[in-house]
């Protein structure tokens, strides 16, 4: 077994859904290939979300994200064990520069199409193309070599506009992402937080929605 092989098959009994490999431009010095680490919600608990989230949707949020962090690290330890680097990029962090808090260090989600594991849709959210878009994504730059395979992009939405429509906050453009799409072409993050700690207050002080996640049809198996 390959050692990409061997670090994917560790992953996945650590408990993550799915781990894709890319190499990317934008990344740490000197460490250019990342590690996407996939973890799928709970679909009943998505399925509870109607015209707002719930306590247990905030819960279980914050929950995999911690998940996700724990699995980053012992991927980062993994290839550190086998002589190499890695850095970790958090599952949420936002990082305030020049006052804008609606950005993290790097955009897991551009390393997971890259890796061929699926689609970016109109509301912004990662497709996996067999969970949908209830996943919450990780992403571990490293530099050890994989082995990768050309990967073409593919739109999950058509001409779907289901998140458009039931977007609260109005934060949803309606346009297609496409790889190099910038995010703010298709959706505006600071609407969608303003609205959030407004109307959701009571739920997390405001940092959860889910609302357009819990309407899109991939997460049913459509």
């Amino acid at each position: 077994m390959s050692f990409q092989n061997e670090l994917k098959e560790y992953l996945l009994s650590q408990g993550v859904s799915d781990v894709g490999f890319s190499e990317q431009e934008e990344c740490p010095e000197g460490l250019p290939y990342a590690v996407t680490l996939v973890v799928r919600l709970s679909q009943a608990i998505i399925d509870e979300i109607d015209s707002a989230p719930t306590e247990t949707y905030f819960n279980h949020y914050r929950t995999v994200n911690a998940f996700i962090d724990r699995a980053l690290l012992q991927c980062g330890l993994f290839l550190q064990k086998n002589g190499y680097k890695y850095i970790t990029v958090a599952a949420s962090q936002s990082i305030n520069t020049d006052g804008w808090n609606y950005r993290g260090r790097f955009s897991h989600k551009q390393a997971a199409v890259a890796a061929g594991l699926g689609s970016v849709g109109r509301n912004s959210l990662f497709i996996h193309k067999d969970f949908g878009s209830s996943v919450r994504l990780g992403t571990v730059f490293t530099d050890c070599p994989f082995d990768l395979s050309e990967v073409t992009y593919v739109d999950m939405c058509g001409e779907c506009n289901l998140c458009v429509d039931a977007c609260p906050a109005g934060a949803i453009k309606g346009g297609k992402w496409e790889p190099g799409t910038v995010r703010e072409d298709i959706f505006d993050p600071q609407k969608c937080s303003e609205y959030m700690k407004r109307a959701f207050h009571h739920i997390g002080r405001g940092a959860v929605c889910g609302i357009c996640m819990s309407v899109c049809p991939h997460n049913k198996g459509e």
